[in-house]
């Protein structure tokens, strides 16, 4: 495993994102420290690492919800914050409203997408189904297994029909069978089609890397805020 190069792939020309030389640093903390890092179209990029690793900032920075302190990250060759309606993020938690229903919830989030002028925005019955919920399931979210909850949540960046999807950890606290049921949803959502042609780009962070595996044509290896490896796979 390398340890000093910085990763950049120089296979493909065409970029989803792309870090240049970029640190993240809180007070005397880095948590990134010159990462460099290109993530192609159409490509699917585990990242992992332990707790603390950058992992999550990386992600974020990726998603133009933090700034890089020195260096610059892009999203579709420009600044992530410009091409936030080609873009979704999925946190670790789920963002939802517990006293609400899953159609409820979603139907609330596309109202605040367009709101911000964003004409990105599906139907949210559509979302629940390609998921595998019932939109009129008239149970609020916070009766919800945690599987169920984090397809409502999926549901929820799926209908604003990213062209590059955001999971910070999507697999924490599922049970085997509901991870398995998460991949093959990711695995779908890579087919959908792109106007324009191509292939949906996915990057998501994880430190269960046998639960993401089906997932990686390339994964990314972090420890200390740097990213100290890249290996490719033949899955994707």
């Amino acid at each position: 495993m390398s340890t000093a190069t910085p990763i950049r792939d120089q296979a493909l020309s065409v970029t989803a994102a792309s870090l240049e030389s970029v640190s993240k640093i809180y007070g005397a903390f880095a948590a990134l420290r010159n990462v460099t890092a290109a993530f192609p179209a159409g490509s699917s990029t585990v990242i992992l690492g332990e707790n603390g690793a950058g992992k999550s900032t990386l992600l974020r920075t990726v998603a133009g919800l933090i700034s890089p302190t020195r260096g610059r990250a892009t999203a579709f060759g420009d600044l992530p914050l410009r091409q936030r309606h080609r873009i979704a993020y999925m946190s670790h938690s789920t963002m939802l409203y517990d006293e609400l229903t899953a159609m409820e919830n979603l139907s609330y989030f596309a109202t605040l997408h367009r709101g911000e002028g964003c004409a990105c925005v599906g139907s949210p019955e559509m979302a629940l189904r390609a998921v595998g919920l019932d939109p009129a399931l008239p149970r609020p979210v916070g009766q919800y297994s945690q599987g169920m909850r984090q397809r409502a949540s999926l549901a929820r960046v799926l209908q604003t029909d990213p062209e590059l999807l955001l999971l910070d950890e999507p697999f924490s606290n599922l049970d085997v069978s509901s991870a398995g049921h998460l991949v093959d949803l990711l695995a779908d959502f890579r087919t959908w089609p792109v106007p324009g042609g191509g292939r949906r780009t996915l990057i998501l962070t994880t430190h269960q890397a046998s639960l993401a595996e089906p997932l990686a044509d390339r994964t990314l290896i972090m420890r200390q805020g740097q990213v100290i490896d890249l290996v490719t796979g033949s899955h994707g």
